[in-house]
């Protein structure tokens, strides 16, 4: 298949939560090393299958014109969608670069004053701290804010204006990788181990 070298395989850790995204090269070489085992979504009971099992399933239910594979000189192998690493149980730690865009998704998109969504060209970045009494332009200390409330709170502490967050700023805690999906095609698979809703 032509396209194969493009294609992109989840990977979760042994606790069934996503750490990466790796081509088809770095999936075949974790599963013939015996470090991961393809999880079967096809039939939605989500079997556990190692590179044995993967091959065997290739040769007796060969993949169609319009399912992924490569080929071999005999034999069409299916490209897995979802990889079960066998040992690796943590999360990878990265740090989320402070943006704008970034930030708005870490809000939803919702204003942390009024608590109403509004598009992108409709929001601000707020210091909750004005940067003239020593607030710092960092995760814990801006939040999302309308142009409405941003006028209205000014350059002053959220109580002094009687204004109240909705939630504490905080640092962002999705995995880039899985964030980087909003917006984008991926495998409708990787549903049932992606959640591309940031913690409330």
């Amino acid at each position: 298949m032509g396209t194969a070298l493009k294609y992109r395989v989840l990977v979760l850790n042994r606790l069934w939560q996503p750490v990466n995204i790796v081509g088809v090269e770095r999936a075949f070489s974790l599963l013939l090393q015996d470090h991961a085992q393809v999880i079967y979504t096809a039939d939605e009971n989500f079997r556990l299958m190692d590179s044995v099992a993967w091959l065997a399933l290739s040769k007796e239910a060969s993949p169609e014109d319009n399912e992924a594979y490569i080929q071999t000189v005999r034999l069409r192998i299916r490209l897995p969608k979802v990889l079960l690493l066998r040992s690796y149980d943590k999360l990878p730690t990265q740090e989320i670069k402070f943006t704008r865009d970034n930030l708005f998704e870490r809000d939803d998109y919702r204003c942390q004053y009024c608590g109403n969504h509004f598009d992108a060209v409709h929001l601000n970045m707020d210091h909750v701290i004005p940067r003239d009494r020593g607030g710092r332009t960092s995760w814990e200390n801006i939040v999302t804010s309308c142009i409405k409330c941003n006028s209205r709170k000014a350059n002053r502490l959220p109580h002094q204006a009687n204004m109240h967050l909705i939630r504490k700023p905080e640092r962002p805690k999705w995995r880039p990788f899985v964030s980087s999906l909003i917006g984008q095609s991926y495998d409708s698979d990787w549903d049932h181990f992606i959640n591309l809703k940031k913690p409330a």
